[in-house]
């Protein structure tokens, strides 16, 4: 197997990813869009898997899945958590000092140990925002991914009826508790999970509150007059007008959600 040609180095990344949907590639774009910082996609669905499977194509090692991201060295990194960890520092969303990891800047060997604990801490929470999104998914498609959604509807209705009733509360409430003792915001507007500034963290719980709200509209709405996520729904009333991703989705470039992640079956939601 000949080796892969040798790339340049340039100031840009390319994200692999399907065409049409948002999918796990959004939560990428999300990044770059709100850190003003440009990216191409490489959306070709007839060529996507075999590109990113072959290592003489795509470099060592060779990747299972997409989303995957060029980055400007020309190495290219698969799974969404890992390219957000990878990214979140050079796009200043790895928190105040997280953020400083990227720099130039000297740190002192306690400073970088509390950045890399920050770093950390938001990619935990990412990751804890990733969960639900695969729980999310798999209310629809509960046996396999490989069959169509008709195929295992009686178990995807029972699925449904303790995802909207037990997880959905669970993760809502946790993240609601991040947010209300964060002690960056205690005297302030409680929409930071991490520190006082926006991080991949806010980014993702932000589009995974937006999917439940396509997917589940009746329990969500359920869920906001309750008022005990009121932090939550705050947070993603915040990120939907930051700067950056109020352009981004006036644009119409963002993709709506349809037949992905997250999927509206009338059958499956309810206010219970």
């Amino acid at each position: 197997m000949s080796p892969p040609e040798k790339k340049q180095k340039t100031d840009s990344y390319t994200l692999y990813y399907w065409p049409g949907i948002p999918g796990r590639g959004e939560y990428i774009r999300l990044a770059f869009e709100y850190a003003g910082v440009p990216y191409t996609e490489k959306l070709n669905g007839n060529t996507l898997m075999s590109t990113l499977r072959n290592p003489s194509k795509i470099g060592h090692p060779p990747h299972f899945a997409p989303p995957a991201l060029e980055l400007p060295s020309g190495k290219v990194i698969s799974q969404t958590t890992a390219i957000l960890n990878h990214i979140a520092p050079k796009l200043g969303l790895a928190g105040e000092l997280g953020s400083k990891l990227a720099g130039e800047e000297q740190l002192s060997a306690e400073d970088r140990e509390r950045a890399e604990e920050e770093r950390s801490t938001v990619n935990q929470l990412v990751l804890t925002g990733m969960d639900l999104c695969v729980e999310a998914h798999d209310v629809h498609h509960p046996i396999a991914s490989s069959k169509y959604y008709e195929e295992q509807k009686d178990a995807a209705l029972e699925r449904s009826e303790s995802f909207r009733a037990e997880r959905m509360p669970a993760f809502l409430t946790h993240f609601e508790k991040v947010l209300s003792t964060n002690p960056a915001t205690m005297d302030s507007e409680r929409t930071f999970l991490v520190g006082a500034k926006t991080t991949t963290a806010d980014l993702v719980l932000f589009h995974v509150v937006d999917g439940l709200l396509f997917a589940f509209p009746r329990r969500m709405a359920v869920l906001k007059k309750s008022g005990k996520y009121d932090d939550v729904f705050a947070l993603h009333e915040r990120v939907a007008g930051e700067e950056g991703i109020k352009e981004y989705i006036a644009s119409g470039r963002r993709k709506k959600f349809s037949n992905g992640l997250f999927r509206h079956y009338p059958e499956l939601d309810g206010e219970k």
